[in-house]
């Protein structure tokens, strides 16, 4: 029975290999124009014969993974299946480079379309300016000249995303000279506001919240999830593999399936806004931390476990007192690493309708408002990397506890 199943798991591992390989030269001769069609049927029947050839040859890759090697292991580069590996390798290179339309060409001469976001990571919109009736009547009682006065009338409510711009525009407005005599008068009789820099924090403050929101809610599920989906903890009789299974394949099923996806199935719900992103990142981390959790709990040492199941102590009893106290740590840092990724997670999902700063980020871009996209570039990363440092350091501390 036993030799039965090693030769059916070679013969599909072989045979898939097989589909791959004459499908991705099938879809390349395609793709080059030299047919127009290959019939599927053909691929099949053709994956078949090489499958069964390379089964009876012994030296297939299905035999490599599954059989035992002799003790004389040959090279790999004097073995079929050591080419079969580089060159299926390579293939699915050339296969992944025409899918992806790869075109370096594009790549470097159409870097001038990127003119718009490089202006507003370098000139991000921290402060905006604008000239309005009182600055104009404050200008009035200086020393500037009339005509200077008249074309700066031009501008009134006119406003200039970053100082930046504000200067430059001046500097092509009154001439290199006037300028350089009347700017510092000019600026300091400009209205400024920072009403851009604190609708970002607002937005990076929201998605902060919604990722530890989305962190702390999954916590007691995924807690209690990963004693189930621990291998070492379920008793090996029916109801137990049963309920093993069932809780693994849930929790792959909903880390398959990514945040920004849950994103847009929550928005519909629940409508857009930050409420939707929380869950969304609740639902993935639930299942991510299932995973870790339950992981890390069938690494335990299991002496603690023998030793109290020794006295007539019931599951939950072997749990809290053999299970818990080693678990603890690791656990604090998984779930810290957690929150760090879903502040990550929430400018994606914030795209989608998840509310946050990727809201906001997917607004002024699509008003092409490149300053203040720079600024919200900005901001994310300097919150991520804060997060990264601070987390790192906390999770190197909770293990070596």
């Amino acid at each position: 029975m036993k030799h039965f199943q090693i030769v059916m798991k070679t013969i599909l591992t072989d045979l898939l290999f097989w589909l791959f390989f004459f499908s991705s030269i099938a879809f390349l001769i395609i793709e080059w124009d030299l047919l127009t069609r290959i019939p599927l049927s053909w691929i099949v029947i053709i994956s078949m014969i090489f499958t069964i050839i390379f089964f009876f040859a012994k030296d297939s890759i299905g035999r490599r993974l599954f059989y035992q090697q002799k003790s004389i292991r040959k090279k790999w580069h004097k073995t079929f299946w050591g080419w079969l590996v580089l060159i299926s390798s390579f293939l699915t290179f050339i296969v992944g480079y025409n899918i992806v339309q790869v075109d370096l060409y594009k790549l470097f001469t159409k870097m001038k379309n990127a003119g718009g976001i490089a202006s507003g990571l370098f000139d991000p919109n921290i402060t905006s300016y604008k000239v309005t009736k009182d600055n104009l009547d404050s200008l009035d009682k200086t020393a500037i000249n009339d005509e200077v006065l008249e074309k700066i009338k031009k501008i009134k409510y006119k406003s200039f995303f970053s100082k930046k711009s504000y200067k430059k525009y001046l500097k092509k407005l009154l001439g290199k000279a006037e300028y350089k005599k009347n700017q510092k008068i000019i600026i300091e009789n400009t209205s400024k506001n920072h009403k851009m820099l604190f609708k970002a924090l607002a937005a990076l403050a929201e998605s902060i919240f919604l990722a530890l929101l989305a962190t702390l809610f999954a916590i007691p599920f995924a807690f209690v999830f990963s004693f189930f989906a621990a291998r070492n903890l379920m008793p090996k009789t029916f109801l137990g593999n049963s309920i093993y299974i069932f809780i693994r394949t849930l929790a792959t099923f909903f880390r398959s399936i990514e945040a920004i996806v849950w994103a847009i199935i929550f928005s519909v719900w629940v409508g857009i806004g930050p409420f939707a992103g929380m869950l969304a990142l609740m639902i993935h981390s639930v299942a991510a931390l299932t995973k870790l959790y339950s992981e890390q709990i069938e690494n335990i040492d299991v002496g603690p476990v023998e030793a109290i199941t020794a006295t007539g102590a019931k599951t939950l009893q072997i749990w809290n007192f053999a299970v818990v106290p080693q678990i603890l740590s690791p656990f604090l840092a998984f779930t810290i690493y957690r929150w760090d990724i879903n502040v990550r997670m929430s400018t994606i999902v914030g795209f989608v309708g998840g509310g946050g700063i990727g809201l906001l980020l997917q607004q002024q871009q699509q008003m092409l408002q490149w300053q203040n996209v720079g600024l919200v570039i900005w901001l994310i990363a300097i919150v991520v990397w804060i997060m990264d440092m601070v987390s790192a350091k906390i999770r190197e501390k909770l293990l070596e506890a």
